[in-house]
């Protein structure tokens, strides 16, 4: 059994609609363990977004408490969080937000630690990885806009792994993707993940969940089922669908 790398204890988000609270995470327990590829499902609405904001620090949660490995992040300022991603998430979301002003290569650059900025060794792996995804070199240098979506998301992981982060965080990263490219993204986060990548990916496509070793499934802000599966690749995939399948049924998906 992995470690943990990341836990919560009654967990709460709620938001002020109009007046009106809306209690979108409530009292959630979850354990997120090193070197799984945890995929959250849910309903639209269920709250999967909002989890992942707030296990990645991107939201502070409303009550309750976030703990990367005995540390309590949900209590950090806004200047500390952002330290606390830097240094230990990456980053991949359904619209991709490179800098429309820089090239390929310098986007990578911006997702570096300051102490390692420019550095040879980073330089050279930024070029490895650039390798890895499938951009050549002789796109390195071009813009954003002179890219397919495929590529930019690409290039959008690329900058997201550059630390070496202890957790990968996705939020519907082949959504806006047609199934060629989205595959090739699958194929990146599923070769990660054999290395040792620890991810947590939101997404509500089942060719996608498949991917995953861990599918966690929240009903209106809850915690309502998990289903555990073999690494991606190492079982049959007609059984690995027809039991995901199965659960999410189970689940009311």
């Amino acid at each position: 059994m992995s470690s943990s790398v990341l836990h919560t204890e009654k967990l709460c988000k709620t938001f002020s609609n109009g007046g009106v609270q809306q209690h979108v995470i409530k009292n959630l327990d979850i354990e997120i363990r090193e070197k799984d590829f945890t995929v959250i499902m849910g309903a639209s609405g269920s709250g999967k977004s909002t989890l992942l904001y707030a296990l990645s620090g991107m939201d502070k949660p409303t009550l309750g408490k976030v703990f990367f490995g005995k540390e309590d992040i949900s209590g950090y300022t806004n200047d500390q969080l952002a330290v606390f991603r830097r240094r230990n998430c990456g980053f991949v979301f359904q619209s991709i937000h490179l800098l429309e002003n820089m090239t390929v290569f310098d986007n990578i650059m911006t997702g570096a630690l300051v102490a390692q900025k420019n550095s040879p060794e980073l330089v050279k792996k930024a070029e490895e990885l650039l390798r890895k995804v499938g951009i050549k070199e002789e796109i390195w240098k071009k813009y954003p806009n002179q890219l397919s979506g495929g590529e930019c998301q690409r290039v959008g992981i690329v900058r997201a792994v550059i630390n070496d982060p202890a957790i990968l965080f996705a939020d519907e990263p082949t959504g806006s993707l047609n199934s060629s490219s989205g595959r090739d993204v699958l194929d990146i986060f599923t070769e990660l993940h054999s290395k040792g990548q620890s991810i947590v990916m939101v997404t509500h496509d089942i060719k996608t969940a498949l991917r995953g070793n861990r599918v966690i499934f929240i009903s209106d802000g809850s915690v309502v089922g998990e289903h555990e599966m073999p690494v991606y690749g190492s079982d049959d995939l007609k059984k690995r669908r027809d039991g995901l399948q199965d659960f999410l049924d189970r689940m009311g998906w």
